[in-house]
Parts: structure tokens; C-alpha cells; sequence
């Protein structure tokens, strides 16, 4: 049989790689587990909801940041999503700014407290949070008796959160603001993706985001709007055009969603009407991002900046990205 005949029958017979799909699911995480976070020196104790995969091996993180008035019990089913693609889902509930500011509170007096929590200390208070985790993430992975031990992946770690959640991930990921008084960036962060997102506040955008250097992925709605914060559907907008053409940086705007959208209930809880596409495009589009810079995919990297992306979104969705310009590839001890 003539050699190419042969290599053309081998070929015929391979088996096929299947098309990369980040809504695919390789098997069901078990339920979550709860632990606390003891940090004596500020006198704070922080709950964790924390979603595992199946494989015992050690896995990449993802960190989540709740919205003011919430809880790490929010948002759950990214966290399921994300742990049965291989990924540890750690939700953190920050004391201030959570659901304790509203909670017993006369329904009048309601959105007053949630406005004063809405304030600087709270959000350097966040941020000094995901700095204790990340370091609470690293004591528990060395013990040998911890849950936790061996099951983490912390040198490829990425931050994610809605509303105060996601002007936490800002602050953490690079983006500076005279409002909590000094820059707040952990250097384990490897990848940020704030749900509604905040513009800067008391600085120019240049400043703001200089010090931005890892790639971001934005999530917002057309109706994106909040009574607390002085944030709109536009502001948001105004993240992406800002941030450092030496990242990759993406943005999603689903059609018609508003400021819950991101949350259990799809925007039910701000008087929309929820739309199941909503969190399909939400989870397939966190997946791919997390797949290409926490695990360095490059299936799911070709998937995130061609038209695929684009198909998984309803019509009238908005998806655009920006590829970082060539320069020197910068280390964690770099930034």
C-alpha cells in the first residue's frame, strides 16, 4: 500500500479532538463547604463558602467578592460551574458591607444603612480581606490535617465580583483610587473579572489604571444601573476604553439585563425579568477566561477571541476585546 494511502487511512482513523466548550462539564462538584477565616490582628472574622472539584488535585482559584448586602452564599451557581470545570471557588463574605447591613433593619431604614456602608473604610477593609484569604488560602494548603490541604493551585489564582465586589477585584487587581488612600493590588491575583464595574473616582482614568497589568474581563448590562454608588449603564462603559492597551482586556454587555443580573435570581431581584441566556453567556465567558490565563488554554484562548465567543451570545448582546500590544512579558515579581 503506498505510504500515503497508509498516512491517509491513519488519519481518517484518529480520534477527533471535541471542540473546545466551556459550558461542558466533566462530572458534578461535591456540595460546598463552609470554613472560617480567623484574622486576629484586625479583630474580623471572614465567612467562606469554598466549591471544590472532584479531582483531589491541586486546582486553580478562583476568589469571589459579594455585592454591599451580601453574603458568600450569593451567586452559587458560578461557584458549582466553576468547581466542576477544576477550578476552586472560594466565595468570601466581607462584615460591613454584607448582609449584616440590612438584615433586622425596618424596611425604611434600609437603603440609608446600605448607602453609609457603601464608603471608603469598607472597601479598604475588602481589600485588606482578599489579601488575609489568599495568605489563610497558602497556611491551610501547607496543613497537612486542613481540608484544604493539597487542593490548591495558588500560583495561578483569579478575582472576580459584582457591584462592591467588583470595584474590590478593581482595587486589588491594579486599579488605584485616592478613595481607600494607597494601592491595594495583591500580586498573586493572575486575572481579573468585575461583574459591573465601577469608573475611578477622584483621579483620571490614565492614573487609575496604570498600574493595571494582568487581563480583564468586564461583565455589565444595558440596564445596569444601582441606587447605591452614583454608578450607570454608561459609567461602567467607561472601564474598558481606560484600562492599558498592554493587557488583553475584554468586555461583555448583555442586552436588557440590570444590575442583578449577575446574581441567583437574573435580575429578578431589581424588577427584571430574568433571561436563562443571561447565565449561559455568563458562565461560558468567566470558563474561557479562566481557562486561557489560569491554565493557559489555548484552545480555549482561540475559542475567547474568535467568533465562537461571539455565538454564544444572544444577538443583541455587545462582546469586544482588545489584544495586548507586544512587550515584555511581566513576572508576578514585576508587578
Amino acid at each position: 500500500m503506498p505510504a500515503f494511502t497508509l498516512s491517509f487511512l491513519l488519519l481518517c482513523q484518529a480520534p477527533q479532538q471535541p471542540a473546545y466548550d466551556p459550558l461542558a462539564r466533566t462530572g458534578s462538584p461535591p456540595p460546598s463547604q463552609s470554613f472560617t477565616a480567623v484574622d486576629a490582628t484586625r479583630e474580623r472574622t471572614l465567612p467562606l463558602r469554598v466549591y471544590l472539584p472532584e479531582a483531589k488535585s491541586a486546582a486553580p482559584v478562583v476568589l469571589w467578592s459579594h455585592g454591599l448586602g451580601g453574603s458568600c452564599d450569593n451567586s452559587k451557581y458560578l461557584g458549582e460551574h466553576w468547581a466542576a470545570r477544576g477550578y476552586v471557588a472560594v466565595f468570601l463574605q466581607h462584615p460591613g458591607s454584607d448582609e449584616s447591613v440590612w438584615r433586622g433593619v425596618a424596611l425604611r431604614d434600609r437603603m440609608p444603612a446600605m448607602q453609609k456602608a457603601a464608603n471608603g473604610e469598607n472597601l479598604r477593609l475588602r481589600c485588606q480581606d482578599v489579601t488575609f484569604v489568599l495568605d489563610q488560602l497558602e497556611r491551610w494548603q501547607a496543613e497537612a490535617q486542613h481540608p484544604l490541604h493539597g487542593r490548591l493551585d495558588l500560583e495561578h489564582v483569579g478575582m472576580c465580583g459584582h457591584s462592591f465586589g467588583a470595584l474590590t477585584t478593581q482595587s486589588v487587581c491594579g486599579q488605584s483610587a485616592p478613595l481607600i488612600g494607597r494601592k491595594w493590588s495583591d500580586a498573586r491575583l493572575d486575572a481579573a473579572l468585575p461583574m459591573s464595574p465601577s469608573r475611578p473616582r477622584g483621579n483620571t482614568a490614565a492614573d487609575a489604571f496604570a498600574g493595571v497589568t494582568i487581563p480583564w474581563l468586564l461583565m455589565t448590562g444595558t440596564a445596569d444601573d444601582s441606587p447605591v454608588g452614583d454608578q450607570t449603564p454608561e459609567s461602567r462603559r467607561e472601564v474598558f476604553p481606560a484600562l492599558p492597551t498592554t493587557i488583553d482586556r475584554y468586555e461583555l454587555v448583555l442586552d436588557g439585563a440590570n444590575h442583578g443580573v449577575f446574581g441567583e435570581g437574573g435580575g429578578r431581584l431589581f424588577g427584571g425579568k430574568p433571561d436563562p441566556a443571561h447565565h449561559r453567556a455568563i458562565l461560558a465567558l468567566s470558563t474561557a477566561f479562566w481557562d486561557t490565563y489560569l491554565r493557559s488554554d489555548a484552545a480555549a484562548k482561540e475559542w475567547l477571541q474568535s467568533d465562537s465567543a461571539r455565538k454564544a451570545l444572544a444577538a443583541a448582546d455587545q462582546w469586544q476585546l482588545g489584544k495586548a500590544v507586544a512587550t515584555s512579558p511581566a513576572t508576578k515579581s514585576d508587578r
